[in-house]
């Protein structure tokens, strides 16, 4: 028997492990002061399916506490992974989806990353902000259209406002 509260917490568990293993599969190129964490194209989903909201956060949280920056990457990067969640969550198209974890994580993983690596400050949000917006324009929003026109994909999307 079908039960949607099951197919939900499924989903979600299944998006934070895709995270978490998409983050390690890259870890090189996941971590540090320039980035461009391939698993950030997961943080679009929410825009499909709101309980993906929970399952970046925990594989942001996963992901963080696995990549050795310490309890402020843990902390603030989760933080910042669940508001821009939100944010994409009630988001009114894909390129606004896309757009939110761009800003946030800009702002916020780039704010303390200056701080941990002793860079300008300047400098560190803008190295976050064009990798994210490589991941998330570049593969996130090209991803979402594609799922959105799959027969099957579009019968679990809910149907969104003025779409």
């Amino acid at each position: 028997m079908w039960d949607p509260k099951v197919s939900k917490l499924s989903r979600a568990g299944l998006i934070g492990a895709a995270y978490v293993a998409l983050t390690l599969a890259f870890a090189p190129i996941s971590y540090g002061a320039v980035q461009f964490r391939v698993s950030e194209v997961l943080t679009l989903f929410p825009f499909l399916w709101p309980e993906a909201a929970a399952g970046l956060v925990v594989g942001c949280l996963i992901s963080n506490l696995l990549g050795g920056l310490g309890w402020v990457d843990v902390v603030f990067g989760t933080l910042a992974t669940g508001l821009a969640a939100y944010l994409t969550m009630r988001a009114r198209n894909e390129y606004w989806a896309a757009l939110w974890p761009v800003l946030v994580n800009g702002l916020v993983v780039g704010g303390y990353l200056s701080i941990l690596l002793g860079m300008p400050w300047y400098l560190s949000m803008a190295y976050v902000a064009v990798g994210e917006a490589g991941v998330c324009f570049g593969l996130g929003v090209p991803l979402v259209k594609a799922l959105r026109a799959m027969p099957l994909v579009s019968r679990l999307v809910p149907p969104r406002g003025g779409q």
